[in-house]
């Protein structure tokens, strides 16, 4: 029987939208390799001039990264990702596009290991493969299952009630625990306060869509200026105590799981999912973060 354009549409499991949010995404992830690159390359100068950082960076090492040619290439790189990221937002559901920042992480591991003339070690290898693979198997599930809806009231009152004890929970370790992180406390602190990022990015885009701003939606953009600022500074630590694709393999795995988290649990994205959805979703997640820890402690980088 021949199916026309319209039934053939009908008959793909995927929106035709979200085959415009998934390449973006993925250019995103280009420039989310390079910019974390460049600013890597940045603070490590910063840090050769300047006593390190052992409790997080200061405001001279901070203003002294203004000056740094990398630093600030790097950074409108990943203005230019955020950029990206959030267009493909606009097309496609959370939970599908969001994860597709591992790819980043390949790219950055090829970066450094010819910038830092350091070859990833076998175990480093494995771990990235799995951080990767995990995600890989993330977005493919979320793919076929899920479904993009209008953000509640309820929902966005919600996610800013958790935000906001987030903040203080992640501020709060900071402050009495900084002398005691190293890259890997920075590199989660920072994907959660991302992941909360994307969320509101989300959650902006749909009520503008829907032409519903109001003031929850200005407090929505309040939040995301300072989960985003907090989470950049911490970035910035991460990149003090470890390579580059150890920061870009924990942001690119914890951004996009408390996301989807986020994106599953509040908005509802995976409502429709089926049973085995479920179980293949946290197989992945358990798959993709073992990964980051693996790559945390055998990275020939690693302190």
């Amino acid at each position: 029987m021949h199916l026309d354009l319209t039934d053939l549409a009908a008959e793909l499991p995927i929106d035709p939208r979200q085959a415009i949010g998934i390449p973006l995404a993925l250019i995103g992830a280009v420039f989310l390799s390079l910019g974390a690159q460049l600013q890597h390359r940045g603070v490590n100068k910063v840090e050769a001039k300047t006593t390190a950082a052992s409790a997080g960076l200061n405001l001279r090492q901070l203003a002294l990264l203004l000056a740094r040619p990398s630093w600030v290439v790097g950074t409108l790189m990943l203005g230019l990702a955020v950029v990206f990221q959030l267009s493909s937002l606009a097309f496609a559901p959370l939970i599908v596009v969001q994860p597709l920042g591992a790819v980043a992480l390949v790219i950055t591991a090829i970066l450094n290991a010819r910038v830092s003339k350091v070859r990833l070690n076998r175990a480093s290898i494995i771990a990235i493969s799995m951080c990767v693979g995990g995600v890989g198997l993330f977005v493919t599930v979320a793919a076929f299952t899920a479904v993009d809806k209008p953000v509640t009231t309820e929902n966005l009152i919600t996610i800013l009630i958790i935000l906001a004890v987030m903040l203080v929970l992640v501020g709060g370790a900071f402050f009495f625990l900084r002398n005691k992180f190293k890259a890997i406390f920075y590199i989660i602190g920072a994907g959660v306060l991302y992941g909360f990022v994307a969320t509101l990015a989300k959650v902006i885009i749909n009520r503008i869509q829907h032409n519903n701003v109001d003031w929850l939606a200005v407090l929505c953009i309040i939040g995301l200026l300072a989960a985003a600022g907090l989470g950049g500074y911490f970035v910035q630590n991460a990149y003090s105590s470890g390579p580059p694709d150890l920061v870009i393999a924990g942001l690119t795995v914890v951004d996009p799981l408390v996301a989807v988290g986020i994106g599953i649990v509040v908005l509802g994205e995976a409502s429709q999912a089926p049973a085995w959805a479920a179980v293949a979703f946290i197989i992945a997640g358990l798959i993709a973060i073992w990964g980051v820890f693996l790559l945390a402690k055998y990275h020939p980088q690693s302190e």
